[in-house]
């Protein structure tokens, strides 16, 4: 599923960063250009009724957050309102994108559930993905990805270059060279 064209990235944040607000700006901008960007970046808090998920391609926000419990602790995740963004992230996927962001890896997506099927299908119809990793999971990340992952930091000038420089290697032509290994294998 991985490969080593560096199609896929992580944006990697402390807990002091904001991911969302550099994911968003990114795609806001992407798609003001009319690159077509499928997925969703997080709003809210994990840990109050206010998550929810902005879906990009849209600009439609899904509450994520689970119906108010007082007695609730820790993240507030409604998994099944979480699947049900991951179907229409996967419905618009149908009608092509050039960019897939995942709003956050986490417990759930390194166990494989979460949005980890959403990465999977991106990267077997070679689209682009990147995500917010937060640091203490990315040691999970590098496994789940099998090491083969652009490591980005949370800025957007790090976002800018990586998508600068994977849009530049697919727009070259091709001058009769031979394949590379991995263009072979992929």
């Amino acid at each position: 599923m991985f490969d080593a064209q560096c199609d896929l990235a992580a944006l990697v944040y402390e807990a002091h960063q904001d991911p969302d607000a550099v994911l968003r700006s990114f795609a806001a901008d992407l798609n003001a250009r009319g690159v077509r960007v499928v997925g969703m970046v997080q709003a809210g808090q994990c840990a109050d009724s206010s998550l929810s998920a902005v879906l990009l391609h849209s600009g439609e926000t899904l509450l994520l957050a689970q119906d108010f419990d007082p007695d609730a602790r820790g993240c507030r995740l409604d998994l099944a309102r979480l699947q049900n963004a991951g179907m229409r992230i996967a419905d618009a996927l149908s009608y092509g994108a050039d960019l897939v962001i995942i709003n956050r890896f986490g417990k759930r997506e390194r166990d494989g559930k979460g949005l980890s099927h959403l990465i999977e299908h991106a990267l077997d119809a070679d689209i682009p993905v990147v995500i917010a990793v937060g640091r203490d999971h990315f040691a999970d990340w590098i496994k789940f990805a099998g090491g083969m992952s652009v490591r980005l930091g949370c800025e957007r000038d790090a976002l800018e270059a990586w998508w600068h420089a994977i849009t530049a290697v697919d727009a070259q032509p091709r001058n009769g060279s031979h394949l590379t290994v991995c263009e072979i294998l992929k």
